[in-house]
């Protein structure tokens, strides 16, 4: 790289708050929404979107002068306004909405602190969102614009991985499930709905252990669906036994790899001979394209800043060698759709 363009990019790293947030002001405001609908009338001006909008003729410029110089909108011969490709994914592709949303509403404010995290590997940045020890602590708490681009965010990354996953829990077709940090119980109505004699005990703390069961309840599963409080931080956290199938799907990178061999250990101990442990991950060295990659690492730092303080997105390789050490071994290795990992797992025979 020349070191002009070097320094342009550097450049663009300094300012990347102001590009951010000028996205997501034109998203609010309806912006892009308005001139993609224009695009195909050879674009808009400002004083158009000014008038329809309700939106300043200034405030609108500054936007706009910005995303132009961020390769979101570009003026066209005409002198109009149009979205380039660019902006056209920041307005309609799931994923960047997402990640807009998740990033702006959960993450934005907490990220200030990150160098306070980075010394004390305590999650400084969740002042910013209330008074807990950890976000999961809270989650239930957040207030509903939050909590939707929490949940928003932390389902779009397993949601489409859950059909073909579903094939792989069911291969041996288990009667008894444990969902280990089962979080809204969407997993566990999935579950349900896919076998109809399978039953499902969801493991997790009280608040979303109570919206987990409210939401069997709704959905007429509550006689098989159960539940039972659990602190994984506690010193000495206990599951039953008897689980044909004990499922973690994106739970273990909430812990530290400290933690994560501490939650093993305590399923290890719960199993026997024929229980299987499944861990689906999105590992950072699974990832077929740079973009999936770069996603998970921005992740890493929402754990170390807002969520725990000391937890992230694993390799593979790292969550191999912590299963093994906790008494498992891994079975099969199994890759899910574009992005998962499925770790299946079975307790070492002494």
């Amino acid at each position: 790289m020349k070191a002009i363009d070097a320094l342009e990019e550097a450049q663009k790293i300094a300012m990347a708050p102001f590009v951010f947030q000028t996205s997501v002001s034109l998203q609010k405001l309806g912006v892009l929404d308005y001139i993609f609908e224009k695009n195909k009338a050879g674009g808009t001006t400002i004083k158009e979107i000014s008038k329809d909008l309700k939106v300043s003729e200034y405030g609108l410029g500054v936007l706009l002068e910005m995303a132009e110089s961020s390769d979101i909108v570009y003026v066209n011969e005409e002198e109009k306004y149009e979205l380039t490709k660019v902006g056209y994914f920041l307005a309609f592709n799931e994923t960047a909405r997402v990640n807009m949303n998740f990033t702006n509403d959960v993450c934005f404010k907490g990220l200030y602190h990150l160098n306070d995290s980075i010394k004390t590997g305590k999650p400084s940045g969740l002042k910013e969102l209330g008074k807990w020890d950890t976000i999961y602590e809270g989650l239930s708490q957040l207030p509903e614009e939050i909590r939707k681009s929490w949940f928003d965010f932390d389902h779009h990354y397993s949601d489409g991985a859950f059909e073909e996953a579903l094939k792989v829990l069911f291969r041996n077709n288990p009667k008894q499930i444990f969902d280990i940090g089962g979080n809204t119980g969407k997993c566990a109505i999935l579950c349900c709905n896919y076998n109809k004699d399978v039953k499902v005990k969801i493991y997790d703390l009280p608040g979303q252990l109570n919206v987990a069961l409210n939401n069997a309840k709704k959905n007429n599963l509550d006689h098989r669906i159960s539940g039972q409080e659990i602190d994984w931080l506690a010193d000495n956290p206990k599951i039953d036994k008897g689980a044909d199938a004990i499922w973690m799907s994106q739970f273990l990178d909430c812990f530290s790899e400290d933690e994560i061999v501490k939650i093993l250990s305590t399923c290890v101990e719960g199993m026997d001979e024929n229980t299987e442990l499944l861990i689906m991950e999105t590992f950072t060295d699974r990832q077929r394209f740079d973009n999936a990659k770069f996603i998970l690492e921005a992740t890493s730092l929402y754990f170390t800043v807002l969520a725990n303080g000391n937890s992230k997105m694993y390799k593979a390789e790292v969550m191999i060698r912590l299963a093994e050490k906790a008494g498992l071994y891994i079975k099969e290795d199994i890759a899910i759709g574009e992005y998962h990992t499925i770790l299946v797992c079975k307790k070492r025979q002494v």
